[in-house]
């Protein structure tokens, strides 16, 4: 599923699956990081969850990650990062979800 078909599929609410270290990890675990809209609630991202990936979502947690000053390499010059927001969603033992 690519990024467009997400975030059509839920509505905007989930915008990406994040596939880090960290997140490879915590999927054996049963736990995925996703990137949601700034303004989506801990239900909202659940219930996108449950209808996107057909998973039981047990828990949400949620952080605000603040962005910041990059240097551009070779350069003097400076670019702001944006802020956003990723969820750490735990699913039902035995179900998953498919990152790719």
């Amino acid at each position: 599923m690519t990024k467009a078909e997400l975030k059509a599929k839920t509505e905007g609410v989930i915008l990406d699956v994040l596939i880090t270290e960290k997140g490879s990890r915590m999927s054996a675990e049963g736990r995925y990081l996703l990137e949601v809209a700034p303004d989506a609630r801990k239900p909202q991202i659940a219930a996108a969850a449950e209808k996107a990936f057909g998973v039981h979502v047990l828990a949400v947690r949620t952080a605000n990650m603040k962005g910041g000053l990059r240097f551009v390499r070779g350069t003097r010059r400076q670019v702001r990062e944006a802020t956003w927001k990723k969820a750490i969603v735990t699913v039902k033992e035995g179900e998953r979800i498919e990152l790719a």
